[in-house]
């Protein structure tokens, strides 16, 4: 190797490690701020930069507060009871959505499956019109349940992440459950549900991201503050015409990352295999 040769080597393995460092600090760099505000008293958060490091780690009032104003104990229960809810009618729908699609040869297949493909071009903004309005004729505004139904639609890249999980399970499977006697409800929820455990996991971590943090929606429809709240407009209490306190919203925001942060601990095998299988797949 010519000393050109090693010198752009050199050079390239020295910009990959530095984007990847700056990419890192990048990330790093709002919890780290968000760690240090949500330390700092009143008076040290007025007077101080967000990288000057508070006088006490271990001033946790700024928690107590967050927590009691902001209402995080119903906030907590709402949001737990609207994911399990949404990941449960979410998967449920989508797997015996995708099982039809994939399974059966009917009229109108392929056109399903193209406006599955179109309806994910249309931004969800634009349609919000229309869904205010069919939620308002249904009376279902400002009630918990209806927010559930509003997230529970089957995701379009679910859905097709379904579809390519059952396209490797060979159909054979099916043809020899119901030559023994099974029912297409039996096939589906004995034999092929439990082969999608890669593909529910993958499916699970994508919605529920978006749902525990979902906060536009939960805004616009839950508009009684004070009992319908979640944990992502719940932190929009120290926000105001004249100015928020960020050191109680920090605070909250690292209290509402300890739930994920323990599932990630607990889950992260799962996690990280479901993921893998779901990307290998198809």
């Amino acid at each position: 190797m010519t000393f050109g040769q090693k010198f752009l080597y050199y050079l390239r393995v020295l910009i990959k490690y530095a984007s990847l460092c700056l990419m890192a600090f990048i990330s790093i760099l709002p919890i780290v701020v968000c760690v240090i505000t949500a330390f700092k008293t009143d008076s040290e958060y007025r007077s101080t930069n967000v990288m000057t490091l508070p006088e006490n780690w271990g001033y946790f009032d700024n928690f107590q507060i967050a927590w009691q104003k902001a209402n995080m104990n119903v906030a907590f229960f709402n949001s737990a009871l609207v994911l399990i809810v949404v990941l449960a009618g979410s998967i449920m729908f989508g797997t015996m959505l995708a099982y039809i699609l994939n399974r059966f040869s009917f009229p109108g297949n392929n056109l399903l499956r193209n406006l599955f493909l179109f309806a994910t071009l249309i931004p969800g903004i634009a349609t919000q019109v229309t869904v205010y309005q069919i939620m308002y004729k249904l009376n279902l505004i400002n009630s918990l349940p209806g927010y559930m139904i509003l997230l529970m639609g089957a995701d379009v890249i679910g859905i097709y992440i379904f579809i390519q999980f059952f396209e490797n399970i060979p159909i054979s499977l099916d043809e020899s459950a119901i030559m023994d006697g099974a029912t297409y409800f039996g096939v589906f929820f004995k034999i092929l549900l439990p082969l999608l455990k890669p593909a529910i996991i993958t499916v699970m971590i994508l919605k529920g991201v978006g749902t525990y943090n979902e906060y536009y929606m939960s805004n616009l429809y839950l508009q009684t503050k004070t009992t319908l709240v979640t944990v992502s407009t719940s932190l929009f209490t120290f926000t105001g015409p004249l100015g928020s306190q960020y050191n109680y919203i920090c605070a909250g925001v690292l209290i509402t990352m300890i739930p994920a942060l323990i599932i990630f601990i607990l889950a992260q095998k799962q996690i990280y295999s479901g993921l893998t299988n779901g990307a290998v797949k198809g």
